[in-house]
């Protein structure tokens, strides 16, 4: 079955390639994307073909693309713009591509029921990787990114971090209007439009999706098992994703539940006897609660030290060339033999 169509239509020529060549390497945008230099090829198309969501500049609009069968008209903006186009969404054009998606998807999803109502989700089964550990200090969130980064080069991957205190904000310099709070309360409201509100709130590292985590440790404490479940169901069977990657923290009561999803966990561990004694904890735990299953799973792991030398996105990027990147490509690498 095909997919709806998203199409954006920009007069100048190297505005609407660009946004169109970073619209195909998002794996995770459920859409087939049209760009159109000229707003006759725009009508000619949409004549014969269903429009879902058209971004279009505001220089660009007219009657005759009025009178199209679109879903939904959304205006990129110069900063100004005609009057008789209040009556649509606009977006401001100069920023980064990513900003400009995330409120076009935040405008598109206000008026989505749900996800199967809109498009067909064309993809392989859902792989929820785990990445856990009872220790601190252990380098389990930089495994995590590196892991999530070196997978999204060939696949769509969201990254998830589910600690109380992930330091995102501070680690990456800036902060986000949305975050997993807001994405929880969605969840717990049974709110029907969710995975269109995931996806106004997605941000990407190096082609790394992730949701930004909780700022208050309060957010995520608590969470119902039921709640977990519905928002990683959505995840699996109405999204684009391929592999979600789990960075669980200790602070979740349903973390075997959680770890009883993954396919695979990955346990950075530790090899002084303190460490080795709350892994034993840990172990003893799994057997008592009766998830076998979860220690048959688990892959320990011992990741080389990484240091970052000064919080910025560009340091998590390089992470994937480093030692710790260079470890988690041969970890991969025998995983497939």
């Amino acid at each position: 079955m095909r997919r709806s169509v998203f199409a954006v239509c920009d007069l100048e020529v190297e505005y609407a390639l660009n946004f169109m060549d970073f619209l195909n390497r998002k794996k995770n945008i459920p859409f087939e994307i049209q760009a159109f230099t000229a707003v006759e090829n725009l009508i000619d198309y949409g004549k014969h073909t269903h429009i879902e969501l058209l971004l279009i500049s505001g220089r660009a609009m007219c009657h005759e693309v009025r009178e199209l069968d679109i879903g939904k008209i959304i205006i990129l903006s110069e900063g100004v713009h005609p009057p008789d186009l209040d009556q649509y969404p606009s977006v401001y054009k100069y920023q980064s591509s990513s900003d400009v998606l995330r409120e076009v998807m935040e405008y598109y999803g206000t008026e989505k029921k749900t996800a199967s109502d809109t498009f067909p989700v064309l993809k392989k089964n859902t792989e929820i990787l785990g990445v856990y550990s009872p220790l601190g200090r252990c380098l389990k969130t930089s495994f995590a990114l590196t892991l999530g980064q070196i997978l999204a080069k060939n696949k769509a991957v969201l990254y998830l971090n589910l600690e109380e205190f992930s330091g995102f904000e501070e680690l990456l310099g800036k902060g986000f209007a949305h975050t997993l709070s807001d994405l929880l309360y969605y969840v717990r409201q049974d709110n029907q439009n969710l995975l269109h509100k995931m996806n106004s709130m997605v941000q990407t590292i190096n082609n790394l999706d992730y949701i930004p985590p909780v700022q208050m440790p309060a957010d995520i404490r608590g969470i119902t098992w039921q709640d977990w479940e519905r928002l990683l169901q959505m995840i699996m069977h109405d999204s684009s994703y391929e592999v979600v990657v789990l960075d669980i923290g200790c602070g979740i009561d349903e973390n075997f539940q959680l770890l009883d999803l993954c396919k695979r966990i990955y346990m950075p561990v530790l090899a002084d006897t303190v460490s080795q004694c709350k892994i034993a904890q840990f172990e003893n735990l799994v057997r008592i609660w009766d998830f076998p299953q979860i220690l048959e799973k688990t892959v320990k792991i011992s990741p080389p030290f990484h240091m970052i030398s000064a919080p910025s996105a560009s340091c998590i990027e390089q992470m994937v060339w480093s030692e710790l990147g260079d470890y988690v490509r041969e970890l991969l690498r025998k995983e497939t033999e």
